[in-house]
């Protein structure tokens, strides 16, 4: 319809010879019509020539006012760039030189034509923006497109005028630069001596060339270098686009090299750490180096990519190892020791929205302090805590009198020799007060959840362990060094170790030999399980909500199941339906999606064979492979469940787990 319109209109010569053809037809009925219509035919021709007369003057005056660096209008023709001038309003083609009618392709100039019927990639919209240009694909060749506007003064209409500059050779170019460009990968085998330990010399030879075998196959087809720098250490360095590849492939190295194994059947595990994006070949090692202590914090069988904004995730479904040493522990002893016998005074901070973990705790730190003499503070906001019963319990003591005080007060009272322990969390925007944080310079960090991109950094003392239990483990392992039994009050005691039990769900979860052996030592110092059992219980009230819950829950993936309630709910009151969907044969994962002071909170539990961190980190959040959560501050719950499940049928594609799920229940 289109064409014919423009076939038909005044403008066109194509209309000329239409009524040439229509008065030849007159003609054979009457002559006297066909010459009149004859005549008028000439003299519509002779006012559509004045218009092209008119017009060309018209374009001519517009070149002469775009191209005044040359001689005359006419020589634009000889213009060594493709030159297009154009109509804004309707994208009508007005001119062209001969180089943008052989680049694109044309052989009529046609002025009436869409520049979009035959470039239908150009986008005008930065016309105007002085300095603005666009990149425009045009048989094949790659342009880039600059021009100007101007408005004629007699139609008062807008054309434009566009140089095309040819960049196909300069964009190859550049896309070969970024795809040359080196990636440097440091490779690690997880806990090397738990996995050859008690092997004989050749049993340790077989091992090592069977994971250097593995990682030799893995690495030849890449075509870059790789190198063993240690029994357990490998540098291999890459072209980006065989790291693109490696990424799409989610480093299938990690998979394959579990066939290895070493003693006690231990299959033997990876941590990659990649750098990328490096300005220099040192800066993406440095980015490596930074790459691998992530992926060693969180656990490791992992490869994580690190460039100069962040860091990506790969991997990491095995449980971690436990190789903590009673050397590492009391060597951190003895320097959290001497910090807090430095310091002025101590402030313990655990994560917002405290639970029994964070705070018992927090309650070891106090007593180690106590010990060495200096005052020490629990920076808690008490209206917003997950662990009621067990703060009440710590009010009551003597000694906590005065103890618990909150952020705007620990503001207040804080000196430059104050040092601040942070507990049971590692991410700045999760502590208690993220202002108190970032106001200390010294900091130390005690925690076991896997280690995030956006981690507290520049602590003078860290005690990271994704392998341990819980922060109360960790805590009363330093405590052995500094604290004798007796000097641990009995509250004190067994606010650990209900943070142990919460967080191993009475020692049936993520539990270890240094686990036991931190249980042993809290009840030599007086922690009564009966009274430790009180701490969780509940009322009538919150039992019945937690059962409707967990009535209210549907499978969506084969082993997972999520509940959810759009009823503000306490946060303890989800996590106890989370661990009690865990009671249902068949289940390995569970969530609960609920809204929380004007917030869409989602509280997960697994097993083991599923790691809800990985999860629920999708979502911004973060925890242990067992234990693990996430805020939704701009999400309903029911908005918050659709953006929940798509992130559980994500992980569960890219790992392999989760079958289709059947009928929601």
């Amino acid at each position: 319809m289109g064409g014919l319109k423009r076939v038909l209109s005044p403008g066109n010569q194509m209309f000329f010879v239409l009524l040439v053809a229509f008065a030849g037809g007159t003609a054979y009925f009457n002559f006297y019509v066909a010459a009149a219509e004859g005549v008028l035919i000439v003299l519509a021709a002779l006012i559509y020539r004045r218009q092209i007369v008119r017009r060309r003057a018209d374009i001519v005056k517009y070149i002469e006012q775009i191209t005044t660096h040359l001689d005359a209008a006419d020589s634009t023709a000889h213009c060594p760039l493709p030159l297009l001038i154009l109509r804004v309003s309707t994208g009508e083609m007005v001119w062209a030189n001969d180089d943008f009618m052989n680049a694109a392709g044309l052989k009529e100039r046609l002025f009436t034509q869409r520049v979009a019927d035959f470039l239908p990639g150009l986008d005008l919209k930065w016309l105007g923006k002085e300095g603005s240009t666009s990149e425009v694909t045009m048989r094949e060749r790659r342009y880039t497109v600059c021009g100007s506007m101007i408005r004629q003064n007699e139609r008062r209409e807008i054309l434009a005028a566009l140089y095309f500059i040819d960049i196909t050779e300069l964009t190859e170019l550049r896309r070969e630069y970024r795809l040359s460009r080196p990636a440097v990968l440091v490779i690690m085998m997880d806990s090397y001596e738990e996995c050859v330990k008690n092997l004989t010399d050749s049993q340790k030879s077989i091992l090592q060339a069977a994971a250097d075998e593995k990682i030799s196959e893995w690495a030849t087809p890449l075509d870059g270098i790789l190198r063993k720098l240690d029994r357990d250490k490998y540098l291999l360095i890459v072209e980006e686009r065989e790291l693109a590849g490696l990424i799409e492939r989610r480093f299938a190295i990690l998979n394959s090299i579990r066939s290895v194994t070493g003693a006690a059947n231990m299959p033997v595990t990876l941590s990659i750490g990649i750098g990328r994006d490096g300005s220099t070949l040192g800066e993406s090692y440095s980015f490596a180096q930074l790459a691998i202590d992530m992926a060693l914090s969180r656990g490791g069988d992992q490869a994580v990519v690190k460039n100069r904004f962040s860091f990506d995730f790969y991997g990491g479904r095995s449980k971690e190892i436990e190789v903590r040493t009673k050397v590492k522990s009391r060597v951190i002893a003895a320097s959290l020791s001497n910090f807090i016998s430095d310091s002025s005074m101590v402030f313990v901070m655990g994560h917002a929205y405290s639970d029994i973990d964070s705070l018992g705790a927090a309650a070891g730190v106090v007593c180690m302090t106590r010990k060495r003499g200096k005052q020490a503070y629990i920076v808690i906001d008490d209206k917003k805590t997950m662990a009621g019963v067990l703060l009440q319990k710590l009010r009551a003591q003597e000694a906590y009198v005065g103890v618990f005080i909150d952020p705007q007060q620990a503001l207040i009272l804080a000196d430059n020799k104050t040092l601040l322990v942070v507990v049971d969390c590692n991410r700045p925007e999760l502590v208690e007060s993220e202002q108190l944080l970032r106001s200390m310079n010294r900091v130390a960090l005690i925690d076991h959840h896997r280690r995030s991109a956006d981690h507290i950094e520049n602590a003078v003392l860290m005690m990271h362990e994704p392998s341990a239990s819980s922060a109360c483990e960790l805590v009363s392992e330093l405590a052995q060094y500094i604290c004798q039994p007796g000097d641990i009050l009995r509250c004190e005691a067994e606010a650990m170790m209900a943070g142990i039990v919460l967080d191993t769900k009475s020692f049936t979860m993520q539990t270890g030999m240094n686990t036991f052996e931190a249980a042993a030592f809290l009840r030599g110092a007086g922690a009564d399980p009966v009274e430790i059992k009180k701490i969780f219980q509940n009322d009538m009230r919150s039992s019945l909500e937690r059962y409707e819950l967990v009535s209210g829950a549907r499978i969506v993936r084969e082993g997972i199941t999520v509940a959810y309630t759009e009823t503000e709910t306490d946060r303890a009151i989800a996590s106890q339906a989370a661990d009690e969907m865990l009671n249902i044969a068949g289940i390995d994962a569970s969530f609960v999606v609920f809204p929380f002071n004007n917030e869409t909170v989602i509280s997960g539990r697994s097993l083991g064979g599923i790691n809800v961190q990985m999860i629920l980190e999708l979502l911004g959040g973060g925890g242990h492979r067992t234990v693990a959560g996430a805020q939704l501050k701009d999400a309903t719950v029911m908005e918050g469940l659709d953006r929940l499940i798509a992130a559980i049928d994500r992980h569960c594609d890219e790992n392999g787990v989760g079958a289709v799920p059947p009928q929601a229940l």
